[in-house]
Order: structure tokens, then sequence, then C-alpha cells
């Protein structure tokens, strides 16, 4: 490709997970049930909250709202990079590239700031309870989702500008399975130390509003819990958020694998897997993390396959 601005570039070729052909057959199989996995889970958890009045509580509204950003997270990556998996030619389109990046960059955005959003609802409900509803109203609950929403459009719409400003001129091939920031600068001819200071500086922004919020409530949250005299009441009120505590140590503790590694230790095939547990892995999880722990859930699941059954 002769050197020029990005508009000469029309496509860029995806090198996906692995370029071994003796695996493309059995990762295709493998992710393809991990997709099929998250739609059922996430879905069903979002049919599941909508149709149970007693699930309709702020901290079921949050959740509905997760897996559907886990549900749209994964859809964005998932059938493309099954696709390539028998492909000969894993092209893409540089339109395509610039809207898949932009979607991930905002459903990841917000599932950061859900978490966190979700932790103030369980440091209300369990450092606070008589004053739970009226703090958690219908109209805050929708303000927050809003606004998170907000933050993840504006520094995806950031990102995207100052990625796509940029000239690809030596080479279309990205050493990724979609188009991610870190491996499209690395493409680039252009001189990307200020995408460098922009992608270090909202990545840094987004992890401190989001992680902040989460630590603090979790640290008035069990001391809350400790305070309890009762084995029993301790056990009541720590069930109550241990799934979205187990959610909060899955997606942080892949952040900070990601972001705080030093320089040394750096290699795409780490950002790789690290990447498939981000946007393939944990929205198949979530939905199981937060069933198969939650009695609640478990209860409406049972409540509505017995009346499916009846109606049968």
């Amino acid at each position: 490709m002769e050197k020029g601005n990005h508009s000469e570039v029309t496509e860029f070729i995806l090198s996906g997970l692995t370029d071994r052909p003796d695996l493309q057959v059995p990762l295709f199989g493998v992710f393809l049930l991990i997709y099929g996995i998250t739609l059922v889970g996430n879905g069903g958890m979002i049919l599941l909250i909508r149709i149970d009045p007693r699930l309709h509580t702020p901290m079921y509204f949050f959740l509905s709202s997760l897996s559907f950003c886990d549900l749209c997270l994964s859809s964005i990556i998932s059938p493309k990079m099954l696709l390539n998996f028998l492909a000969e030619r894993k092209s893409i389109s540089y339109t395509a590239c610039a809207v898949q990046m932009n979607l991930c960059i905002i459903f990841a955005d917000v599932v950061c700031l859900l978490l966190a959003v979700m932790a103030y609802d369980r440091y209300v409900a369990i450092c606070n309870p008589l004053l739970y509803t009226v703090t958690m109203s219908r109209q805050l609950c929708k303000q927050l989702v809003v606004g998170a929403y907000a933050v993840g459009v504006v520094d995806s719409v950031i990102h995207t500008c100052f990625t796509f400003r940029l000239s690809f001129c030596s080479s279309n091939i990205i050493n990724h399975f979609f188009c991610d920031i870190p491996p499209l600068l690395a493409l680039s001819c252009s001189d990307t130390r200020i995408n460098e200071i922009v992608l270090f500086a909202f990545t840094c922004c987004i992890t401190v509003i989001s992680f902040v919020p989460v630590l603090l409530s979790y640290v008035y949250i069990i001391s809350t819990i400790l305070q309890i005299r009762s084995a029993e009441g301790r056990h009541k009120a720590f069930s109550t958020c241990s799934f979205h505590l187990t959610a909060v140590v899955l997606f942080y503790g892949i952040q900070l694998f990601m972001y705080l590694r030093p320089p040394s230790s750096y290699s795409m095939d780490t950002d790789k897997v690290a990447s498939v547990f981000y946007t393939v892995v944990i929205p198949m999880l979530n939905p199981l993390i937060y069933s198969l722990r939650n009695k609640e859930v478990k209860d409406a699941l049972r409540r509505a396959m017995n009346k499916l059954l009846t109606n049968s």
C-alpha cells in the first residue's frame, strides 16, 4: 500500500487470535458455544427481570442494564470473530472497523460504570436500608444509567476521531481479532503521541471514577457487616452483594492486569488473551454468576418455569 492518508485505506485485515490453520475450526466451536451461552444467559436474565414483578427493584434494574451491555459487547465482537475463523480473507471495511471500535468503547465504559453504580446500590441497601427506597428512586436509577451511557458515548467519540484521523500507509493488517485502539496505533505511520496521551488520560479517568466508588462502597459494606452480631445476619448481608463482588473481582482483575503490567512484559498476544476474557468470556460468566449465586433469581426462574409448564 502506498504512503498517503487514511482515506486510501478502504479495509483492514484482522490477524485473529492465531494463524494456525489446525486451530481455526476448534476455536470456532469453542467461541460459538460461548456466544450461544452469552445470548441465552443475558437475554434470559433481561426477560426474567422484565416479567417477574418481584425483581422490579433498583438492583435488578441495574443488573438488566448490565446484561444488555454484555449482550451488545459480545455481539459486536463475536459474530465477526466466528466468521473470520472460517474465512480465508479476514477483512473488515474501514467504516466497519471505526463503528466496531466506537461501539466497543461505549459498552465497555458503560459496563465499567454500571459496576460502580451497582456497588453504590449495595452500599445504600446494606448501610442505609431504611433510606434505600427513597435514595434509590426510579428517577435516580434511570439518571445513573443514562449518565453512564453519556460518558461512554463522549469517550468513544473522542477516541474514534483521534484514531481515525491518523494515516495508515505502511500496512493494513491489524494484529488483533477486532478493531481496538492499541493495535491501530501500532499500525499507523503518523505520530501517535497525542493519541497515547489521550488514551492514557481517559482510561485513567474512567477507571478512577468507577473503581474508587466500588472500593469505598465495599469498605463501608464490610465495616457494616462486621458490626452485625449474629453470624446468620452477617451471612445474609454478605450474600446480597457476593455475586456483584465476584463480577467486580473478575472485571477489575483483568483491567489491572492489562494496564498495570511493566512495559517489559507487554505483548500483543497477551493482550489478545486478556481481550478475549474482557469482551467474550466475562459477558458469558456474568449471568451465570448473578443467577447461580442469587436465591431471588433462582426463585424467579423457578416461578417462570412453573408458569410456562402450567400454561402449556
